[in-house]
């Protein structure tokens, strides 16, 4: 396990939040530099001996704006992650009374902004449609896999396997996404989704996360669907997706992918120096 500044005697703050049920811990590392590692990650996602979350971030000070980092569940480390990164701004704003923000990620530069009634909106740049950018392990048509369902392949910083169905319901979604999750196609793995148009701009839509399982919500997956969705002609490129924990606002614009929707600051808690001490 590694080092953290201020572990040892007063234990390691940290805040609770989500959107749509898409839940996470942050840890806040501007003022005092934390060395996070994948098994502090995973021990703090176990939701019966830790604290328990979808992803982790932390809040670093970059060159020019505040970094985000994320973790997943399992310990691995996933570029983007858009529910989080509207529940940061959101606290960042409120923090600083700023209405407009950049943060970067390993996704880059990402504009974020309040949208007025408790919304925040995010930027989380173009989508890659490119086979190698995605990445998949060969060139094929990225609207149109060779896997059995023709699902769509998008990047949003993380990979993204987007299936249609006439009927949601009717997927047994823990085994059908862990089995794609791991598809040959994705050396990365990648997060999974089953898709259904119920409406003019609109789409009902469950996930499986890679490293975290089925999620409430996603951000990155919502944008991914939604770009599916635009590319093939179902919707146009603003869409509304209804996800099990609630609905989020895509517009795919000229300059990127903006998200749409709540956030929630649940609690602040501080792990205790004992904790940390037993994952050594």
């Amino acid at each position: 396990m590694a080092a953290m500044c201020r572990s040892d005697h007063i234990g390691l703050p940290f805040m609770k939040m989500h959107g749509l049920g898409n839940d996470f811990v942050v840890l806040d590392a501007r003022a005092h530099a934390l060395d996070v590692d994948a098994a502090l990650a995973r021990a703090l996602g176990d939701r019966h001996r830790g604290v328990g979350f979808d992803q982790l971030a932390v809040i670093s000070n970059g060159a020019d704006a505040l970094h985000l980092t994320f973790f997943n569940a399992d310990g691995s480390r996933a570029a983007a992650c858009g529910n989080a990164t509207r529940c940061i701004a959101r606290h960042v704003m409120e923090e600083t009374g700023q209405t407009e923000l950049s943060l970067t990620t390993e996704r880059g530069v990402l504009m974020a902004k309040d949208a007025g009634d408790g919304l925040t909106s995010v930027n989380m740049g173009q989508p890659q449609l490119n086979w190698a950018e995605i990445p998949l392990a060969q060139a094929v048509d990225t609207l149109s896999l060779p896997i059995e369902g023709a699902p769509v392949a998008t990047g949003m910083g993380n990979p993204h396997c987007t299936f249609f169905v006439d009927d949601i319901d009717s997927i047994d979604l823990p085994t059908f996404g862990a089995t794609h999750e791991k598809h040959p196609l994705y050396p990365e793995r990648t997060n999974v989704q089953i898709a259904q148009i119920t409406g003019a701009d609109r789409i009902r839509m469950r996930v499986w996360e890679r490293g975290a399982g089925i999620t409430l919500a996603s951000g990155s997956s919502s944008c991914a669907t939604a770009v599916a969705a635009a590319r093939r002609g179902l919707t146009g490129r603003a869409a509304q997706v209804d996800l099990d924990g609630g609905t989020l606002f895509i517009d795919w614009r000229d300059d990127g992918v903006w998200m749409t929707g709540p956030t929630a600051h649940v609690f602040s808690g501080t792990l205790t120096p004992a904790f940390l001490a037993s994952l050594t």
